[in-house]
């Protein structure tokens, strides 16, 4: 290979390798996949199943309301509040009509994210510094893995978890 063909120009460095609805859907293709995976926890196991001292799957997709709901707000806004909830809930049901909930805001909100928002740097939350689109990743990254251990235990419940590739 040439030394031309290695260097890249001004052009090649800011092509656009996603598009903004692509993200959104890779998101939101997460989030189908770990509703599959909370509905196919028995009820008692969803709320009191633990291995290893790690945190009930109820717990664990709460975490992820409390973060992707505010997070989506703060996306839009750069007002990063934490998640103001009722009281916690009881049943699987309540935990899906939640997520169902934040999946509706997250396709309301994202069109009113503004292009150049992307790439700034923020702290959210008060804590996390990076830009915007390393904050998304973030909310991805934090659902799949706490997702695996959904998978975990589910295997362990002796219930086949679904294919982490469905995400329609």
């Amino acid at each position: 290979m040439s030394s031309n063909s290695m260097q890249l120009n001004e052009t090649d460095l800011s092509t656009q390798v996603i598009t903004r609805e692509e993200l959104l859907n890779h998101w939101q293709g997460h989030r189908r996949l770990t509703r599959r995976v909370i509905e196919a926890f028995p009820e008692e196991a969803f709320f009191t199943y633990s291995i290893g001292g790690m945190r009930p799957f109820a717990a664990l997709a709460m975490e992820m309301i409390q973060m992707a709901s505010p997070g989506i707000k703060g996306l839009v806004t750069a007002q990063w509040e934490e998640y103001k909830d009722a009281p916690a809930p009881t049943t699987k049901a309540e935990v899906l009509q939640l997520w169902d909930e934040v999946t509706q805001q997250i396709d309301a909100l994202w069109p009113q994210i503004p292009a150049n928002r992307f790439q700034q740097e923020e702290v959210i939350f008060g804590i996390y510094e990076g830009t915007i689109i390393s904050h998304i990743f973030y909310f991805i990254d934090n659902e799949i893995h706490h997702r695996g251990q959904g998978y975990v235990y589910l295997r362990s419940l002796g219930i086949e978890p679904p294919a982490f590739w469905l995400r329609d």
